[in-house]
């Protein structure tokens, strides 16, 4: 027998390498939105995964290669590197197949060393492709090394693909495949930085997964915040935490745990810049967002344009903006890139902020060119900027923090000689708990000669606002009717503000519906002008009337997408996303979705605490305690509860103080605490005696005796007074009635035929009452909320003949069973047989032929002849190599070998 001839030089041991795939990481999170089964790359021919180093691109095609191997699917893996010419290119192409399929013939043309270069190789691949009648899908990963010839070999290849053969490519941003007409046709789809950006909700799952109970969501929310969702600086950071003994120590101080990141941060991605480059990096830092002529003006330097264009290309520590040139620096370095721009000669700093502030100006962004002008000594030209920018940022964008950063800086005389920067501190400090303080600024507003009727009617639209936030509803309205008819005003931005106020009287009244229609009856700003943060506040008022309904699958569906804007538009963490959030998140835990409800409410309870509306902020904390109570954790919930207490007495909101005790007297009342109860309710009495409560009006008075009522009833049924407890949830649903709050109203229908049920009264038409009502408006937590014995009742009504749409909360999920040991499991690929790939899990379990040959009750003859196929399929010489080979070939999971 002759020996087998020697491999040629195109499959050596580099060529092996380059067709390996690597590992997929332990940690690595399934992003549902990022599989390939997800609508954007379903069915889609050619992929790009185009990002910046550290945004996971290897990772992804690692977990998109696993998901097409467990569809049966021949997966080849390439590594592209800078030698390969197209011929070159080729071979490697062919080996991939070969060794994906497991077909030692495939591409023994291509092989030869002496075989066909240029695009006739490529021809000849994608010919043998297309007869191998095998689903094929390429995987290149780092596209960009490869030489320009190969490069346009790709884009070859990719629009000579045949039907069984798709490619995902990955590179980074400056590689180009010129493939423009296939994106313009729809055969490939781009993924992006943006895509690859880990989201809130993934973040919280990959730290859940990573660290467990160890980090909170707020925490979570934190760490998402500063890494910007960059996966290798979430890996940065979870790498940190989790070396610490203690983490939740650890992150609870996150300026420290900041400044950590930042060194690995900077050590990893900047060790490798010369100092000119470190040197241009530290003078843009000083500015906020980055432009190429912005950068060239500033620093000076003639070619700033190209080192800002090649360092975002090289390094991922630039962010990109949806403004065309636009780019700013990632948090991480920004901040320690500034603390060395600081350091710079004082003479320096202000050459650059001058220049930044001149440019800016010149092109309309006030704002940023006043701080700036600050900066470099410019205290006149800034105060003047600043006028004229500030206003437009708090009545048109709500940038409180910008207003109130000027505020701290500006001194008194020169709030005085200028009237808008007046204005724009009043309507800063009235959105917010500084709302006495709002109300001292409006006194010298209106103490400066030739006030007209339009300055009184914007000084009581601010006044009213700060009632708002004072959680004053009479002097709210006391302010508002006045001016409630014909207001003076002229700015179609004031008049939209005052149609909101409207809106929002006629939802103080009980009447939400009509509140909706005065919404949208109202005047719009011209186009033209800059009007979203207004009109955001109409579609806040319009969700506030549905939260007030109890129509939380409206709320759902109206501020879903509006959350999303929002925190495009003015930021995660602006007081009034937040305040949308809080509305959202309501309606989603009554939905029964409290992940996604405690992704909304993550990291930012502490600014709704600053600068909440009061209706928010208790809306975020009785979320928050009742997921808590739900999950087991009382302890929690009370902690929540005595946290809204302290942030009603800090701000002085004696009704969110009321209501904690009333949610504290419902957690109470789930396990009969009678005497507790009792005692919570008198508490609640004793602060309705107190004398500084007599300014407030009857609206005031309204809602909170529909609170004192509805703590009584739960007080009645937790001492199993059955019978007393009937009279008080009376009181509190036709007060609830009166103002239609239909939740509440719900809520108290189902205690009451508890109640009754436990009297031995006809009670079930009662609850099936409350039970159709529930459903209509997607009320699914509504019942389990208020009793869990109320909850249970109404499980049980509905599974004996309920509608299918009755809307209760699903029972408490089972203890999880004991799992499994692990198993080896053969991959379902079309490489192997189903008899191969049982034999191949029996190897994997290092039995003899005699033992699977009994395991398969076939004969020792037939288990040899499928293992001499494994072996010549994996190319193996040995039972152990066939293993091996499978394991790395993904053809064969579960436990380690």
């Amino acid at each position: 027998m002759k020996p087998a001839p020697p491999p040629p030089d195109a499959t050596s041991d580099d060529l092996l390498l380059r067709v390996s795939p690597p590992r997929v990481p332990r940690h690595l999170v399934s992003r549902a939105r990022l599989l390939t089964s997800d609508p954007a790359f379903h069915n889609v021919p050619a992929i790009l995964v185009q990002a910046p180093p550290g945004f996971g691109k290897t990772s992804l095609l690692a977990q998109w290669r696993l998901e097409h191997l467990a569809r049966g699917v021949v997966v080849a893996w390439v590594s592209a590197q800078s030698g390969d010419t197209p011929q070159r290119m080729a071979q490697v192409l062919a080996l991939a197949v070969r060794q994906g399929a497991g077909r030692p013939t495939f591409g023994h043309v291509l092989l030869d060393a002496t075989g066909p270069g240029g695009l006739e190789s490529i021809t000849i691949w994608l010919a043998e492709v297309a007869q191998a009648a095998l689903d094929v899908v390429l995987i290149v990963d780092e596209a960009e090394r490869l030489p320009p010839a190969s490069r346009e070999a790709l884009a070859y290849l990719l629009r000579n693909a045949p039907p069984n053969l798709r490619v995902i490519i990955a590179a980074r941003p400056d590689c180009n495949l010129d493939i423009d007409d296939l994106f313009a046709y729809g055969q490939c789809v781009l993924a992006g930085p943006a895509q690859m950006r880990f989201r809130l909700e993934e973040t919280l799952e990959l730290v859940r997964t990573r660290l467990g109970a160890q980090v909170d969501s707020d925490t979570a929310a934190r760490l998402h915040e500063l890494t910007e969702g960059w996966p290798l600086g979430l890996q940065l950071a979870m790498t940190l935490i989790g070396q610490g003994a203690d983490a939740r120590a650890q992150v609870a101080g996150m300026a420290a745990l900041g400044g950590q990141l930042r060194d690995r941060f900077l050590a990893l991605l900047l060790a490798n810049l010369d100092a000119s480059d470190r040197d241009y990096l530290a003078q843009i830092a000083a500015l906020d967002h980055l432009h190429p002529d912005l950068c060239r003006v500033a620093t000076g330097m003639e070619d700033a344009a190209e080192r800002l264009h090649r360092l975002s290309r090289d390094t991922p520590v630039f962010v990109a903006s949806e403004q065309g040139d636009w780019v700013r620096l990632h948090t991480l370095a920004r901040d320690v890139l500034r603390q060395a721009f600081a350091a710079a000669p004082a003479e320096r700093q202000a050459q650059v902020h001058a220049r930044a502030a001149r440019w800016l100006a010149g092109r309309g962004l006030l704002e940023d060119a006043a701080r700036h002008a600050l900066a470099a000594g410019q205290n006149e030209l800034a105060y003047e900027l600043a006028e004229r920018s500030l206003y437009e940022s708090i009545v048109t964008h709500g940038r409180q923090g910008v207003v109130l950063e000027w505020l701290a800086q500006l001194p008194a005389p020169e709030l005085d000689r200028r009237p808008r920067l007046l204005l724009a501190a009043a309507w800063t400090l009235a959105t917010s708990e500084r709302h006495e303080d709002a109300g001292r600024m409006v006194e010298r507003i209106l103490a400066q000669p030739g006030a007209s009727d339009a300055l009184r009617c914007e000084c009581a639209l601010i006044l009213s606002g700060a009632a708002v936030f004072a959680d004053d509803p009479d002097r709210f309205a006391a302010l508002h009717d006045p001016w409630a008819e014909q207001p003076p005003l002229r700015d179609p931005m004031l008049l939209q503000v005052h149609a909101n106020r409207t809106a929002y009287r006629t939802l103080l009244q009980g009447d939400p519906a009509l509140a909706r229609l005065r919404q949208q009856q109202s005047p719009r700003p011209d186009a033209g002008r800059r009007q979203d943060f207004v009109g955001r506040w109409g579609e806040f008022i319009i969700g506030l009337t549905y939260v007030w309904e109890g129509q939380v699958l409206l709320v759902e569906s109206l501020l879903q997408p509006a959350v999303a804007s929002a925190e495009v538009e003015l930021g995660r963490r602006n007081s009034f996303t937040c305040m949308f959030a809080a509305l959202l998140a309501s309606a989603l835990w009554e939905r029964n979705r409290p992940a996604d409800a405690a992704a909304q409410l993550a990291g930012r309870l502490d600014v709704l605490e600053r600068s909440g509306l009061p209706e928010s902020l208790l809306l975020a904390y009785r979320t928050l305690a009742r997921m808590a109570s739900a999950e087991g954790a009382e302890h929690r919930a009370l902690e929540l509860l005595g946290a809204l207490d302290a942030v009603g007495s800090a701000r002085r909101l004696p009704r969110l103080r009321i209501a904690s005790l009333v949610e504290q007297v419902r957690m109470h009342a789930r396990r009969y605490r009678a005497q507790t109860c009792a005692d919570l309710c008198r508490r609640i009495d004793a602060m309705l005696e107190d004398k500084a409560l007599g300014t407030y009006g009857p609206m005031w008075r309204r809602g909170v005796d529909m609170l004192r009522w509805l703590a009584l009833g739960h007080a009645a049924i937790a001492a199993q007074d059955w019978r007393g407890a009937l009279a008080p949830l009376q009181q509190a649903a036709e007060l609830a009635q009166a103002v239609q709050q239909a939740r509440l109203h719900i809520e108290i229908l189902g205690l009451r035929a508890f109640a009754l049920d436990r009297c031995g009264e006809r009670s079930l038409p009662l609850l099936r009452e409350a039970m159709d009502l529930a459903a209509s408006l997607g009320l699914v937590r509504v019942f389990e909320d208020a009793h869990p014995e109320l909850g249970q009742w109404a499980r049980q009504v509905a599974g004996e003949g309920a509608p299918a749409s009755v809307a209760t909360a699903p029972p408490p999920p089972a203890a999880a069973p004991a799992r499994e040991a692990p198993r080896v499991v053969a991959g379902r690929g079309m490489v192997l047989t189903p008899k191969e790939r049982e034999v191949m899990e029996l190897l994997a379990r290092n039995l003899s032929n005699k033992e699977i040959g009994r395991a398969m009750q076939v004969s020792e003859t037939t288990v040899k002849w499928h293992v001499k196929n494994l072996l010549a399929k994996l190319d193996a010489g040995t039972r152990k190599e066939v293993v091996v080979r499978a394991r790395i070939l993904g053809l064969l999971q579960g436990a380690d070998a």
